[in-house]
């Protein structure tokens, strides 16, 4: 175990006027806390704490931070108090311990709701302060790298949420280095047998290229020097994760794989990057679309190089990065170097004393991406979306592109123009209609490639299509449609509800307005009229509890007991058909309706009478939010409200009946839905199917063949069941059948 002067000697390395005062302290008042505590190693605990300082040094972090790692489990796992720690060491490293103690709290593995909530307070304790995110990690990694200890079944979730949350922030916030050790570890224990394998595999063609690395290394070397340029050249080796990770998603075996080994030129200054290049091009021919500048375009997180491929030493490909010694530190330690490189360039020299302005780091692109994605909390995006498009945008690599004016669009790959709209503006994505790409109209659905400019064509009475969702890739994009689709859900709801309180108060002798509507908006719990408009037309409240709130001293007509029908207390008519089934309709003008007029309104589902009412072709069952469609002479025709045909009666507000249904809990009968099914070509699968549905307690009413094709056959079975719940039960059932493709409820 490291001793107090071996901690301190390591950071007077890179700091030598350190504050040994603070570290002293901080490291006996841990070990104390944490006194016989041990591991599930069986080690002392407080070797945790000095393991996570160790990681730290590593990363060349002022004393403060360092202290911090010492201290994050003391609140959690000692006697220790924020208020002691404040006392002892101030209220900056308390502040951060006590944020650190909350974090150990999260569980990023649990159900998804409660993962994305966790995640949310994960960033947003890092946003609130980088050293936050640079203790958190350094603490993941030394729990990966003693994970053995753990139990079986809690390692392989802590390995899962390593993979999924921890190594991509890594990454995201250019910490490559750690990234890639975290997927090491987190590889070998969610995949051991491949991770073996491939390791195995490195370890011999690494042997077996020793000599050939070391000569391309020395010839490198002598060929720059050659040519004026002082550099350092570094052969590395794909880790095991990313070895794999490719042979997964391109479908290649291990001996396909081109790019096992590579080369970095280190130099002194991004002068010598190009010179270093322009010497390699000219020695060895470059392989075409294997060149990119991260100097003149960094990625997001910072990261800055050259990369290209030549035709090398032997006729074989070498891979080659080529970048400053501040750009590798950069690269390896991410927004911890970004902070040190601000604080040495602020003061002038190395080591001067002055502790880290880590508030500078927050000008770095990483940061940038994760105040965006902080920004991204207040959208209105439920947790699971929030989760989904976070891990979404942590895993992708980018493109860059370029709007007509000049302006930097960076974007996932496999980005589309209506992400690029989003990312440049959430109105633009949903007005956008079409797109330009490089002074070409291109699809919507065109994959961009780095370089591309995109210019977006735009119509103010467009509304973004739900199916853009499955077309864009960035998590901004697939929120933003999500919203619009809900709005105009929402909206289509609202219109309905203002065509039915309109008939609601005209029954009630009162004057309708929103002006009016807005008296009674806070008295039935909500905050805008939209919303009172929108639960009216999904039926969540009754057109008269609506007016009642607005005219709180409104009776409405009462009638007691009608025989072979009666009327409901609050202007809704029960109406029974031949069977016995009721039906609600509200009476005209505010009046109770006669005896007279129910027995003669109201066959329901086309039994003998004057007025027939029954249901759409595709049926509907109770559950449904149903409406009714008048047609004179005709009677009433009872749509879902989901059914598309509605959209034909969208400009005939006088048609539209609000009815809903009025069962007994002692009425059983069967009602009529519609069912799609797409079954295997096979023998025996009607058979299958049907014997499902019997098992389901429905009824097969009509069974019509709508398309054959050699390997399935399209059906629609006309279904009796009981309600909405019964329904959707059958097509469940019918969904975990070998013999069914598809099943989906018609929709008219």
């Amino acid at each position: 175990m490291m001793r107090q002067y071996e901690l301190v000697e390591r950071i007077q390395r890179y700091k030598p006027e350190v504050n040994e005062t603070l570290l002293n302290k901080a490291y006996v008042y841990a070990m104390q806390k944490h006194g016989g505590q041990t591991r599930a190693s069986g080690d002392p605990y407080f070797s945790h704490p000095l393991e996570v300082a160790a990681i730290l040094t590593e990363m060349h972090l002022d004393e403060s931070t360092v202290a911090v790692a010492l201290l994050h489990d003391t609140i959690e796992d000692t006697s220790a108090t924020r208020h002691e720690i404040e006392d002892l060491f101030g209220e900056d490293i308390a502040r951060l311990v006590d944020g650190l103690t909350k974090l150990k709290k999260l569980d990023l593995v649990s159900k998804r709701a409660a993962q994305a909530e966790n995640l949310r307070k994960l960033l947003l304790a890092i946003a609130d302060d980088v050293r936050v995110l640079l203790v958190k990690l350094a603490d993941r990694l030394h729990n990966m790298r003693t994970l053995d200890f753990v139990p079986p079944e809690k390692r392989a979730r802590i390995a899962e949420e390593t993979m999924e949350i921890y190594a991509p922030l890594a990454g995201r916030m250019g910490m490559q280095d750690m990234r890639e050790e975290l997927e090491e570890l987190a590889f070998r224990h969610i995949n051991p047998e491949a991770y073996r394998t491939i390791t195995d595999r490195l370890t011999e063609l690494g042997e077996y290229n020793r000599q050939t690395l070391s000569e391309i290394t020395e010839t490198l070397e002598a060929l720059l020097a050659e040519n004026g340029v002082e550099a350092k050249v570094n052969s590395r080796q794909k880790k095991p994760w990313s070895v794999f990770r490719k042979m997964e998603s391109k479908a290649l075996s291990f001996e396909q794989l081109s790019d096992v080994f590579g080369f970095r030129i280190l130099v002194d200054n991004v002068d010598a990057c190009y010179r270093a290049l322009g010497v390699v091009h000219r020695k060895w021919n470059m392989v075409p679309g294997r060149f990119k500048d991260y100097i003149s375009t960094p990625k997001q997180n910072d990261y800055r190089s050259i990369h290209t491929t030549i035709v090398g030493p032997s006729k074989q490909r070498v891979e080659l990065q080529i970048r400053t010694h501040e750009m590798h530190n950069v690269a390896e330690y991410g927004v911890a170097a970004h902070a040190i490189y601000k604080d040495l360039a602020a003061a002038g020299a190395k080591g001067n004393g002055r502790e880290v302005d880590f508030a500078m780091s927050k000008d770095s692109n990483a940061y940038a991406w994760l105040r965006h994605t902080i920004e991204s909390l207040g959208e209105g995006d439920n947790p699971e979306e929030f989760l989904e498009n976070t891990k979404l945008e942590l895993f992708q690599d980018q493109v860059f592109c370029f709007t007509p004016k000049g302006r930097l669009i960076a974007l996932p790959r496999g980005a589309t123009p209506v992400d690029f709209a989003y990312a440049v503006h959430t109105d633009i994505g949903n007005s956008c209609v079409g797109a330009k790409i490089n002074g070409r109209i291109m699809p919507l659905v065109t994959r961009l490639q780095n370089g591309d400019e995109v210019d977006i064509v735009r119509s103010n009475a467009q509304t973004p299509p739900a199916a853009w969702e499955h077309v864009v890739v960035t998590g901004k994009a697939r929120s933003a449609i999500r919203r619009a689709s809900r709005m105009a859900v929402r909206k289509q709801y609202a219109g309905l509800g203002h065509r039915i309180l309109e008939r609601a108060f005209e029954r009630a002798g009162k004057e309708f307005s929103r002006t009016v509507l807005k008296q009674g908006v806070k008295r039935l719990g909500f905050k805008e009229i939209e919303d009172v408009l929108a639960a009216v037309g999904r039926g969540e409240i009754p057109s008269d509890d609506v007016v009642r709130a607005v005219f709180p001293d409104y009776q409405e007509t009462r009638t007691t007991t009608i025989p072979d029908g009666g009327v409901e207390g609050d202007g809704w008519f029960n109406l029974t058909n031949a069977t016995g089934m009721m039906f609600r309709i509200p009476g005209e003008d505010g009046h109770a309706a006669t005896h007279e007029a129910i027995k003669q309104a109201v066959p329901i589902r086309g039994a003998a009478s004057e007025m027939a009412v029954r249901f759409s072709p595709e049926g509907a069952v109770p559950g449904d939010r149903i409406i009714g469609i008048s047609t004179p002479g005709k009677g009433i025709t009872i749509y879902p409200i989901q059914s598309p045909a509605l959209a034909a009666y969208d400009d005939q507000p006088e048609r539209w009946i609000d009815v809903r249904w009025d069962l007994g809990g002692a009425d059983r009968r069967r009602f009529s839905a519609q069912v799609v099914v797409s079954a295997i070509n096979a023998p025996g699968s009607l058979a299958e199917i049907a014997k499902i549905i019997g098992e389901m307690d429905a009824n097969i009413h009509t069974l019509s063949m709508v398309r054959t094709a050699p390997d399935f056959t399209e059906m629609i079975f006309d279904l009796e069941v009981w309600d909405l719940k019964h329904l959707n039960g059958v097509i469940a059932r019918l969904r975990d059948t070998s013999a069914v493709s598809t099943v989906e409820r018609a929709s008219g």
